[in-house]
């Protein structure tokens, strides 16, 4: 149980923190600040009990306005005035119990091991499958690798059926969120890295935009700076995180290789190596190939991408594969307008174009990747949201 503990006496802060913390089931954060003052859902990330403690009648009003916002808290007062008038609006408040103020920190304790006995037993749940991690990744600037991130992410969400993550960990340059949304993100990896502490499902659900049914985006840092905020661990902890909230995560890992983009590809289940076929791009992408046998990949974990094909070109599909010592390509067409049109409105292809060339092969790859449930097509796909990603 997640408790904050709220007063304005820094020696019952200690005190009642130190009581607490024999009880195992309990992660205390004492906050030496008059309630008044506090911010206590921070980033969406809130407590199961909050003990505060009033000493003014500023403080109590905004513990009313605090437990009618947010009902879903229990709450413990410690105060001075236990009128029966004070008590009545105490329990119209939501307060769980009132503690006569000075609280001991025995007193504390024996009353929050109540407020834990009184919560609901958590059921013996099998364990939730794990979701997919999907990463792709640009053989050279341009390749038009965050198109096809974006719009995988939204194809996969299939309307809300699945719940799909697209991350974006371009951390200098990137904007993902601009390929389907239009909305200002109210956080990035960057902020999410900078209170990695205190990371959990709340808080990362909090920190991402949810720009279509079951599609939630976070987004890279607004400043470039701040991609030196974000290191390979704090990489591991949201990709892990986010793995165990959704059925697909999407990751869009830029051109540049650095220590935090490999930490992004060791932990995705497929890599999608994104290209043209023009010779700077098979020239790169032939650098990519040795990176990944360097990295000791399985080849069934990388997957090659060439966009934009265009049959009437210079270079084949089997050139590259000549090229690249690779089996299998996908191939996604060029289509200028549509996807020209899709970017520029901040909004997928699938809903600009339907019926383009472009929205049909990204559907048949989105398909390729999650296939529908046998004999029920893209209306059985609710069965998949409670679970893991297809192997």
């Amino acid at each position: 149980m997640k408790i904050k503990l709220i007063t304005p006496d820094p020696y019952n802060a200690e005190a009642w923190a130190e009581a607490l913390r024999v009880e195992r089931a309990f992660e205390v954060t004492p906050i030496v600040r008059a309630l008044r003052d506090v911010n206590v859902i921070v980033n969406g990330s809130r407590p199961d009990l909050v003990l505060v403690e009033t000493t003014t009648p500023q403080d109590f009003e905004a513990l009313e306005k605090l437990a009618h916002a947010h009902p879903e808290i229990d709450y413990v007062l410690v105060g001075n005035d236990l009128s029966p008038e004070f008590l009545m609006r105490a329990m119209r408040a939501g307060v769980r119990e009132v503690l006569p103020a000075p609280a001991t920190p025995a007193d504390v304790l024996a009353t929050l091991r109540r407020q834990l006995r009184k919560r609901p037993p958590v059921a013996n749940l099998p364990a939730a499958q794990q979701g997919e991690v999907l990463a792709l990744v640009s053989c050279k600037g341009g390749s038009g690798a965050t198109f096809i991130a974006a719009n995988l992410a939204h194809l996969l969400a299939a309307g809300g059926t699945r719940r799909v993550a697209l991350i974006d960990m371009n951390l200098q340059f990137g904007d993902a969120a601009l390929f389907v949304s239009s909305e200002t993100p109210v956080s990035n990896v960057a902020d999410v890295a900078r209170n990695i502490s205190r990371l959990d499902a709340d808080l990362l659900r909090s920190s991402m935009n949810e720009v279509a049914p079951g599609l939630w985006v976070l987004a890279a840092p607004d400043d470039p700076a701040h991609a030196a905020d974000v290191t390979p661990q704090h990489v591991h902890q949201i990709v892990e995180l986010a793995r165990e909230m959704f059925d697909f995560v999407i990751i869009d890992a830029g051109r540049s290789l650095s220590s935090v983009t490999l930490k992004a590809l060791d932990l995705a289940d497929r890599v999608y190596a994104v290209l043209q076929l023009t010779l700077p791009f098979i020239r790169d992408g032939k650098r990519l190939r040795n990176v990944f046998r360097s990295l000791d990949y399985p080849a069934n974990k990388i997957h090659w991408i060439v966009n934009r094909h265009q049959k009437d070109s210079q270079f084949s599909v089997d050139d590259l594969k000549k090229t690249l010592a690779i089996e299998q390509v996908i191939t996604l067409p060029n289509h200028y307008e549509a996807v020209a049109a899709s970017v520029n409105q901040g909004v997928p292809v699938e809903r600009v174009a339907p019926n383009s060339t472009i929205a049909r092969s990204l559907r048949e790859l989105a398909e390729n990747i999650a296939p529908p449930t046998v004999g029920k097509g893209r209306s059985g796909w609710l069965s998949s949201l409670f679970r893991g990603a297809p192997q």
